[in-house]
């Protein structure tokens, strides 16, 4: 075993062992993750509840005032759900004293609002460099070391392979956890926490310190080789090959136990952060037993660690992570590239429920929430930047964000349409019987599920002014309330057939479609669609302004022949 895990995992036994008394005493009512059905939900109260949330900029939870404006606009904007940074050098600006007031001031906005909080622990790292930590930290280089570049420069982030670091890290978030108990144990405003953000190593693969070149040339820690070996049937492809490449060695040095290439720098800054961030998890989780997770930022295409969060908790070594930094209940993507399904795919596991904490909003946004809350069962979704414009990229030009540069009226009109279905979707994912078809770009021309015994073909539709656009992205959610009966929820413009894929069976055919909108809190029947608004009875046709109106449609099918 390492020293640095076996230090890890005496610090993390000493916290525990001193919080005892405290975790004891917690309110077995606290928020928890538990699985149902086919499902891992987020418990509240004692109820199920679905994250439709949105994420601050990085600097806004800072300043009270400045927030003052925002948290009635984020409750307009049909948000149940606020993800606000809180910063290890806001809470203790010089080295034991604490100050919570910026804290307690964020609890106290979002309960006017009547609106829950998901806390980001910018503790280390943030996006991988350590800018957020108090000047105490960043003046003594010698206490609290850097990682470095092979030519030996530091850099703007601290080495996960410093145990000062670590344990330094691990008292602050000690003490806002204890904290978050003492002032929300009852209410339950804060649902969960994530520890540190975005963490890695940029410009090269790993760290290269002493300490780093230390471990990397001793041998791989055994709790880390005993659980590929248990797991060896259902670990990630890619890190399941760099392991049996180089002989599925049970025992070796890094190198001699997954090869001599950058990928094995990748996984053995992955272990370094997994057990750092332990250290920090267990000893606040000892205090205030909170569900707790950790993000990743993703891979662009074709890039090579160091070009990317090199030792972030990627696909490709969750596995890393779970043997590493078991406190952890989840570990979740940040979203901005296409390809989404595949990626949140990757993070929906058995062992792994999916919530994303970051992601586009838009139009974009909304269909990629439809397909993480139905197909993947997603404990919740939240599009970065809310309080301003969000994240906008190459295409997303006219994705629907106001003119003014702030809110995001196409996630304000899904979240609208989700709301009152929240219990509904919570209860589908239980027991099954939801879905969503996504459609993600121009490439992908058509899109095709199965809704029960149905079979869904959708394509682009015109808008109500005739035009296509055929790069958009658009989804449709489909709630199963009999055998021959859905609800259907959609973003984006699109026209929705249904057939069978079972040769000799009766033909399917649309016995009715009626609007449904929802209104104060209940479904109020809205017209009997047919004829020209139904291409004669073959489809459903859902257009972008379905949203804004919150109106979702009843569709019922029967068969022929």
């Amino acid at each position: 075993m390492s020293s640095l895990l076996a230090a890890t995992r005496l610090f993390s036994a000493g916290i525990v062992l001193l919080a005892s008394t405290a975790a004891q005493a917690q309110s077995a009512g606290a928020p928890h993750l538990e699985r149902r059905g086919e499902a891992t939900q987020l418990i509240v109260d004692g109820n199920p509840f679905l994250v439709l949330g949105g994420e601050l900029h990085n600097s806004s939870s800072s300043d009270l005032a400045y927030m003052a404006p925002i948290w009635p606009k984020l409750k307009g904007m049909n948000l149940n759900t606020v993800l606000a940074p809180i910063a290890w050098e806001t809470i203790e600006p010089q080295e034991g004293r604490f100050d919570f007031s910026n804290v307690d001031g964020l609890l106290k906005g979002a309960r006017a609002q009547n609106l829950r909080l998901v806390l980001l622990w910018f503790g280390a790292w943030k996006n991988t460099y350590s800018s957020y930590v108090p000047a105490w930290v960043k003046r003594d280089q010698t206490r609290f070391p850097r990682a470095e570049t092979s030519d030996g420069r530091g850099t703007e982030r601290l080495s996960p392979f410093s145990t000062s670091t670590r344990d330094a890290d691990a008292r602050a978030f000690t003490a806002l956890m204890r904290h978050l108990r003492a002032v929300d144990e009852v209410q339950h405003t804060i649902l969960m926490v994530q520890v540190e953000n975005e963490v890695g190593v940029i410009p090269e693969s790993r760290d290269h310190s002493a300490p780093a070149d230390a471990a990397l040339a001793a041998p791989v820690p055994e709790p880390l080789l005993r659980y590929l070996a248990a797991n060896r049937s259902t670990l990630h492809p890619t890190l399941r090959t760099a392991w049996e490449a180089a002989g599925a060695r049970t025992a070796g040095t890094w190198r001699e136990v997954f090869g001599d290439a950058a990928m094995t720098d990748s996984l053995f800054m992955s272990w370094a952060y997994a057990t750092y961030i332990e250290g920090v998890t267990a000893a606040g989780k000892a205090q205030y037993r909170l569900p707790m997770f950790t993000n990743a930022a993703l891979i662009r295409p074709n890039y090579e660690p160091g070009q990317y969060n090199s030792g972030g908790p990627l696909p490709y070594a969750i596995d890393i992570y779970k043997a590493g930094a078991p406190s952890l209940d989840f570990l979740a993507p940040d979203i901005y590239f296409e390809d989404y399904a595949n990626w949140a795919s990757q993070y929906a596991r058995s062992d792994n429920p999916l919530f994303v904490p970051e992601a586009r909003g838009g139009p974009v946004g909304a269909a990629n929430a439809l397909y993480s809350l139905g197909t993947l069962r997603a404990v919740g979704f939240s599009p970065f930047g809310i309080d301003g414009e969000g994240v906008v990229l190459q295409g997303d030009a006219s994705i629907g964000l106001s003119a003014a540069g702030e809110g995001d009226p196409a996630m304000t009109a899904l979240y609208g349409q989700l709301a009152p279905l929240a219990p509904l979707i919570l209860q589908k994912q239980v027991e099954g019987g939801l879905t969503t078809v996504l459609m993600e770009g121009g490439a992908q021309r058509a899109g095709r599920g199965r809704i029960g015994d149905y079979v869904v073909n959708m394509t682009r539709a015109g808008g109500p002014k005739g035009d296509v656009d055929q790069t958009s992205r658009v989804a449709a959610m489909f709630l199963q309330t009999t055998s021959d009966e859905f609800l259907v929820v959609g973003s984006g413009d699109a026209q929705l057939s249904f057939t069978t894929d079972r040769p000799g069976e009766p033909i399917v055919g649309i016995e009715s479609i009626d609007e449904q909108y929802l209104r104060d809190g209940g479904m109020v029947a809205g017209r009997r669609l047919n004829g020209d608004e139904t291409g004669q009875g073959q489809s459903l046709r859902l257009f972008s302004k379905d949203a804004g109106d919150r109106k979702i449609y009843r569709v019922r099918l029967y068969r022929y022949r």
